[in-house]
């Protein structure tokens, strides 16, 4: 709770430093002289409320959503050995980390991974493939379980909930003042909201996006790496190694959408494209592992 009111705090104080630097280099009064009638206040809470509303809502969503899209079976009543195995270490690793207990689930996939999901740390799902049951050994499956309950014990799905937020915000707030500034004063318009404005504004939310989206995977790749020091300390350190080692030789893809952050596969990254990935390389995931 503390975390995530400090968290908040900051970028509460971020939004008001902005909204001061553009008072102090005077934007707001060019923009004035040139008949914008826009109030600097009212676009950084409308662009807040759009940025931070439609995290909170996919995050609300994410067990609901990872259930149907990734064909998530919960398993409620163990029916068989490898069931109860799984329910039962997450049990124990959910224990030690402090955290109510998961769902746990299977989706079936020949590609080995697994993901984490949920509202907060005492409303989570946990889920592997059915290629990971398949193709791991019990201690690799242990380790990578003991990855996905860190996520869900370091709090990683409502961080980065806050921080898409954030990167949010800055783009609907910053794409408005470009489109506002081209409109009024380039262009010259003086009757409302030109087409001038939606034009630039759309494109420039489109390259702010990009921008934003590198940030936020800068800092998934950062959360991955604390992730496998807690799946370390739960399962033990050469389980991890072994479970990382066994991932590289595998061909997996992302997973889709939002659960691409929280997998315990991230693919294989390459160019500019390494950018844009939510792992990091497992060659750096295992050297940092056997530096610690």
């Amino acid at each position: 709770m503390t975390r995530l009111f400090l968290f908040l705090a900051t970028n509460i104080a971020v939004i008001a430093l902005i909204s001061i630097t553009f008072q102090i280099l005077g934007i707001e009064g060019l923009l004035a002289q040139n008949g914008v009638d826009m109030n600097m206040q009212a676009l950084l809470v409308m662009s807040a409320v759009i940025g931070f509303g439609g995290s909170f809502i996919s995050l609300a969503m994410s067990k609901w959503s990872a259930k149907r899209a990734m064909g998530v079976h919960i398993i409620e009543n163990p029916t068989h050995p490898q069931e109860k195995w799984l329910v039962d270490t997450v049990a124990s690793q959910a224990e030690t980390a402090g955290i109510g207990m998961p769902e746990v689930g299977i989706f079936q996939s020949d590609v080995v991974n697994a993901f984490a999901t949920g509202m907060s740390r005492n409303n989570s799902l946990v889920a592997v493939s059915t290629g990971l049951l398949q193709q791991m050994t019990a201690d690799e499956a242990e380790a990578v379980l003991g990855h996905e309950v860190a996520h869900v014990a370091n709090g990683d799905m409502v961080t980065m909930g806050l921080i898409q937020g954030v990167v949010n915000t800055f783009v609907i707030f910053l794409s408005r003042i470009v489109g506002f500034f081209v409109d009024r004063v380039i262009l010259k318009n003086e009757r409302g909201l030109g087409i001038g404005y939606f034009i630039t504004s759309i494109l420039a939310q489109i390259v702010l996006s990009i921008f934003a989206t590198m940030i936020v995977m800068w800092f998934s790749r950062q959360r991955e790496f604390r992730a496998d020091e807690g799946g370390a300390s739960l399962a033990g350190k050469q389980k991890m190694i072994d479970a990382l080692k066994r991932l590289q030789g595998d061909q997996a893809e992302d997973l889709p959408g939002e659960f691409a952050a929280f997998g315990i596969n991230g693919g294989k990254p390459t160019g500019i494209k390494a950018l844009f990935m939510s792992h990091p390389p497992l060659e750096e995931r295992i050297a940092a592992l056997e530096r610690s």
